[in-house]
């Protein structure tokens, strides 16, 4: 498992970016938003403007049957109303399968992917079965089409080796995320059979191409942060990877990840403020008194964020200490 450990001096004082800050938000637009969405982008806008920097807003609509461009309208309106306005063009992975194309031929000459025919439900039934472990992220795969290649006119896709060393990934909030993947992700496909690449690469390639020097997202995407690491440094060695953030996420009355999957609520662009504030209080955020519209809150936010996280010394949780 993934082992968040306190943050030594190094990790704890802000390093200043010889490269401008860039960060981003990245929807999979399957749906509206939710407040769960919102506290996501809300902690990712408040640290670029922290930092001065550009808040780039990416659509991950890379699976034509999940994702609808009707929704990418209405998370933008959603985004607008509650104050949260990118920088820049907005940049959607399926236009973007040239470049995915390009990244696994460099993996392949590495030969650091192999081909993989192994149906998704073998693999599930491989667990329930207990002839396969559960990982962070899924069945952990065995290895079968790495020890025996499928022929050439095999219908296919590509899985990354992952490397056996421990992958250490210091987190701004949760201190160091350590992890050996390959016992608890194992090695995970980067393109399906049927040709869609899989979030894994897509997230690496353009966080890389867009200059990306800060990932803040929600802290459910924490486990999967050193298999992004590993990715990134067979792709781009004389590249650091992003700085990570792991934010805390919203859970419903049942203990259930707020989630389009579990059919949260859309959020309500004619109460955004209301929305704001709750986000904010999310993230351990001073609201006591909190008026005017969004554009004097997330001012007022942004300065708070700027003490927490570019202050100097910081806590193992700087957001858990502002509750306190």
């Amino acid at each position: 498992m993934t082992q968040p450990v306190k943050c030594s001096s190094d990790l704890s004082t802000e390093t200043r970016h010889a490269r401008p800050y860039v960060g981003r938000f990245a929807p999979t637009p399957s749906g509206p938003l939710h407040q769960g969405s919102l506290v996501a982008a809300l902690g990712s806008y408040l640290d670029a403007k922290a930092h001065d920097g550009l808040w780039r807003l990416r659509m991950d609509n890379l699976d034509p049957q999940r994702c609808r461009t009707d929704t990418e309208s209405t998370i933008i309106e959603q985004l607008a109303a509650h104050g949260l306005h990118h920088d820049g063009p907005i940049i959607r992975q399926a236009d973007r399968c040239t470049q995915y194309r390009t990244a696994l031929r460099a993996l392949q000459q590495q030969d650091a992917i192999y081909r993989c025919c192994c149906r998704r439900n073998t693999l599930r039934a491989g667990v329930d079965s207990g002839r396969i472990a559960e990982g962070l992220a899924g069945p952990i795969y065995p290895g079968t089409c790495r020890r025996d290649p499928p022929s050439a006119d095999t219908q296919a896709g590509w899985r990354f080796s992952v490397p056996e060393e421990e992958i250490d990934v210091p987190d701004r909030r949760l201190g160091h995320l350590r992890q050996r993947v390959i016992e608890t992700v194992g090695d995970p496909l980067l393109q399906r059979s049927d040709g869609v690449f899989a979030y894994h690469l897509a997230e690496v390639v353009d966080n890389a191409e867009e200059g990306i020097t800060d990932v803040v997202r929600g802290a459910d995407l924490a486990p999967l942060t050193p298999l992004h690491v590993a990715i990134h440094r067979s792709l781009y060695p004389d590249r650091p990877p992003p700085r990570y953030l792991h934010l805390p996420v919203l859970y419903d009355a049942e203990g259930r990840k707020l989630s389009k999957t579990n059919l949260a609520p859309p959020l309500d662009p004619r109460i955004a403020r209301d929305n704001l504030v709750a986000a904010a209080q999310a993230l351990g955020l001073d609201t006591t008194g909190a008026g005017g519209d969004p554009a004097a809150l997330l001012q007022t936010w942004t300065d708070q964020w700027r003490a927490l996280f570019l202050g100097g010394e910081q806590t193992v949780d700087p957001l858990e200490s502002a509750r306190q």
